[in-house]
């Protein structure tokens, strides 16, 4: 079963992030890459979402990550999305899953796409058995007191994992996950980025942030000291959402990022995967010119399906 599941990791990578000859143990795959709301957005109208309907682009899923471990035939969740139906449905046939089920599932905060497909571990669905679910206090509090979340707790479909910022859990021998906080708005909890860690690589994951500049931590020297940094990408430029004042809903712009990163080495450019885009950002349209502009700049662009290489 293990060689079948390295064979399915060959045949599924892409972006040259890993070689034919190689057959990785560990690695990441890219389950959504849009916002909150998804690809195309309930309501939207505009062209940016009647490009999917017309097949000119294709639907995106929500953002989320899985990281797989080869040698135990598992994996490790990150965010429970309203689409993990059909993300790990599609997780479990491509890499021939013993189970569905994930070892533990790690979440970021209490909006709306990073943790509403907890749902779907209760009676009404899977019926999950004692899933470890990791956040900070108070997205662990908001959980354990507000129904319907509560009766995941009572039922054990999940069991609830405190963990505290900047501190480690220890997953294996070789599997580590650091939690961060990051500045958000934090109307129901604290927002997290992760760190993942495995014997030889480190990715960085912070999906959601109001402003780099707002942080107590560089953000250049993290992209520095890991391999892989899937960063906050909401919005591409300001004025992107010309019926609404931008500063309700601040996120790092596109450009804001790379005018930041631009004295970082091409080496550390590389690192970057842009994520997490709303559905009005035009990275979403795979040959745009806003697409070439952020690969020209020597950036990357998530995309669902996309494996990263973790050994």
């Amino acid at each position: 079963m293990r060689n079948y599941f390295y064979i399915l990791f060959v045949v599924f990578t892409c972006c040259n992030q890993v070689s034919e000859k190689e057959t990785a143990k560990q690695f990441v795959v890219v389950l959504g890459v849009a916002q909150d709301a998804g690809y195309p957005q309930l309501g939207c109208t505009k062209e940016c979402c009647k490009a999917v309907s017309e097949g000119k682009e294709t639907k995106k899923h929500v953002v989320s990550l899985a990281l797989l471990d080869a040698t135990k035939n598992e994996y490790f969740l990150f965010e429970a999305t309203p689409d993990i139906t059909s993300q790990l449905s599609l997780l479990q046939k491509q890499y021939h899953l013993q189970s569905i089920q994930p070892t533990a599932v790690f979440l970021t905060h209490a909006h709306i796409g990073h943790y509403t497909g907890l749902m779907y571990f209760g009676r009404e669905a899977m019926n999950s058995s004692s899933v470890p679910v990791y956040t900070l206090p108070r997205l662990d509090s908001f959980l354990r007191n507000n129904g319907p979340w509560n009766q995941l707790v009572s039922v054990k479909n999940i069991e609830l994992q405190q963990m505290k910022k900047d501190s480690s859990v220890q997953l294996s021998s070789n599997i580590k996950v650091t939690a961060l906080q990051v500045p958000h708005r934090d109307e129901f909890s604290e927002t997290a980025g992760f760190i993942i860690q495995t014997q030889n690589k480190k990715l960085l994951f912070i999906p959601d942030i109001d402003k780099w500049q707002k942080w107590g931590k560089s953000i250049v020297d993290l992209i520095h000291g890991v391999d892989y940094a899937l960063l906050d990408a909401t919005f591409y430029k300001d004025g992107e959402l010309p019926n609404r004042n931008m500063s309700e809903v601040p996120h790092p712009f596109v450009q804001e990022s790379m005018e930041l990163f631009k004295g970082m080495s091409a080496a550390d450019k590389q690192k970057v995967y842009f994520i997490h885009f709303n559905h009005t950002n035009p990275l979403l349209k795979t040959n745009g010119s806003a697409a070439k502009e952020v690969k020209q700049k020597g950036f990357n662009i998530a995309e669902e399906g996309m494996i990263l290489n973790m050994e």
